[in-house]
């Protein structure tokens, strides 16, 4: 059973509240009350800093006790360092070097403290000491070694041999034996949590879009209902369908693609090639909403820029019966393939203690057996009426990962064929007016890859003072480096394709 302690507001999601009426506490007396809500079963969705003009930064934790559909949010104020509880609670070390880098506190007694993402701090403080004449390279700095006879190290990246995002792994082995990976990123921090203080404008939902630019519907969603709220606005059933379609259009192809990339990886190419031309046909039916395939400019605070009519949702339709029927037969392929099995079955193992302890999401969470969904544990819209059925499964490896995605097509397929015949009336919103004051919200949004959450806290003038995003990969990034753990280093491109995370989700 997950449970809050009583140091924690108990808010929900889409609710907005006055921010002062969240409870101030001492940072000890923060850090106590996160230790004892994890201890209880809760987890930690987001923790970040505030920096203030008076030199203090103000610490805000944002908790979830997902088997009670609880939330709940605290506050502590601290000056020039925080107390770490990372090493008993594995789940909060990035977010502590986080607010390290931003606000540039240190945080005492962190197992592990260095940089997340390789930058300067917003403060001019630096919580390293780093000469701020000298340039800051992203994973430039110390790395854990191995140390013993015939241990190796092999470092992979940031320039990988494909047309991907840049990332740096740097493996300590003992022949072919991964004993451990850790990961350096922050290539791709382009400074979006920067921008986004002192919004919203004209140019903030352009910013949310491409956040991740695969994840364009499940970040925008998280920001619309965060205006949304801190505005008071209403909206229609017909606007819940319409994002809810958009957002399992958008699981659907990324699903697809990503079991495409884990065949493709164990070197079968039937399923890989049919996914790779399948994924585009679900982008398309993205098209036929809004104009384009990733669903740019389809949302927005108050509602949605295009409704489904009849020719619409009836192409939506046939094509979501010809996808379904293609799809199936790719997959079967390859589940039918011993060899393809063979590949995938006890590769990159994590079990669900793991999971757990390290805060894991998505549906790398649900494949250690964790029933962990925002649309079933946090649920908001649409999906507080029409809930899908959590998919899990219990191995851990990188068949289980790609079994949750297959699992989830057929899930997602259903879910937007029954709204589709039943899309209720109403209008597709208006704009939203002036933003609460001094005002503070948190929504959460189940994207392809997890959990998104965007917690918007604002000033006296109702302008964003801090805007908050956590993507998915944030929290899930320590789990493909576990998973290496006792691996052959030959496996890791098949690991990295069952979790497919984001750099530039994480590289904010």
């Amino acid at each position: 059973m997950s449970s809050l302690p009583g140091a924690f507001a108990r808010i929900k999601a889409e609710k907005a509240l006055p921010f002062d009426e969240l409870p101030l506490l001492d940072g000890e007396g923060l850090a106590a009350a996160m230790r004892e809500a994890i201890r209880e079963g809760s987890r930690v969705v987001s923790y970040f800093g505030i920096p203030r003009p008076d030199g203090l930064t103000e610490l805000v934790s944002v908790m979830a006790g997902d088997t009670t559909n609880a939330l709940g949010a605290a506050r502590a104020r601290v000056k020039d360092a925080f107390p770490s509880i990372a090493r008993d609670c594995p789940e909060t070390q990035l977010f502590e070097r986080e607010i390290a880098e931003q606000c540039g506190l240190a945080s005492e007694g962190h197992p592990w403290f260095k940089p997340v993402r390789y930058r300067r701090s917003w403060t001019g403080r630096d919580a390293w000491g780093r000469d701020p004449s000298l340039p800051i390279l992203p994973g430039v700095g110390d790395f854990y070694r191995v140390e013993g006879e015939e241990v190796h190290e092999v470092a992979v990246g940031p320039v990988h041999a494909g047309i991907i995002e840049p990332g740096h792994f740097r493996f300590q082995c003992h022949g072919e034996e991964v004993f451990h990976l850790e990961i350096a990123l922050g290539y791709q921090h382009r400074g979006v949590e920067e921008a986004l203080r002192g919004g919203p404008d004209s140019r903030t939902i352009r910013i949310i879009e491409t956040i991740a630019g695969d994840t364009t519907i499940g970040h925008t969603s998280a920001y619309c209902q965060a205006l949304e709220a801190l505005a008071g606005a209403k909206r229609s059933p017909r606007t819940d369908t319409i994002r809810a379609i958009a957002l399992e259009l958008e699981r659907l192809a990324n699903h697809t693609g990503d079991l495409g990339a884990i065949a493709g990886d164990t070197g079968y190419l039937p399923t890989s090639s049919f996914c790779g031309r399948i994924r585009g046909d679900f982008l398309n039916m993205t098209a036929v909403l809004a104009g384009n395939r990733f669903g740019r400019g389809l949302l927005r605070p108050g509602g949605v820029a295009f409704d489904i009519g009849d020719a619409e949702r009836d192409e939506l339709l046939k094509r979501l019966a010809a996808a379904e029927s293609d799809v199936t037969n790719a997959i079967e392929l390859m589940w039918n393939s011993s060899s393809v099995m063979a590949r995938l079955e006890d590769t990159g193992r994590l079990s669900k203690d793991e999971a757990i302890e390290l805060g894991l999401v998505g549906p790398a969470a649900r494949a250690t057996g964790l029933a962990r969904d925002v649309r079933h544990d946090h649920p908001s819209g649409i999906y507080r009426f029409a809930q899908i059925p959590v998919a899990t499964f219990d191995s851990g490896d990188v068949y289980a990962r790609a079994n949750v995605r297959w699992l989830e097509l057929g899930r997602s397929i259903a879910f937007i064929r029954d709204r589709l015949s039943a899309l209720p009336a109403g209008s597709l919103g208006a704009p939203t007016g002036p933003l609460a004051p001094r005002s503070f919200v948190v929504t959460l949004a189940e994207g392809w890859r997890g959990e998104i959450c965007h917690v918007a806290i604002t000033d006296e003038k109702g302008d964003f003072e801090r805007y908050k995003v956590v993507d998915p990969s944030f929290h899930n990034w320590p789990g493909l480096a576990r998973a290496l753990r006792g691996q052959e280093i030959s496996d890791f491109p098949l690991c990295n394709k069952s979790f497919n995370l984001s750099y530039c989700g994480h590289d904010l």
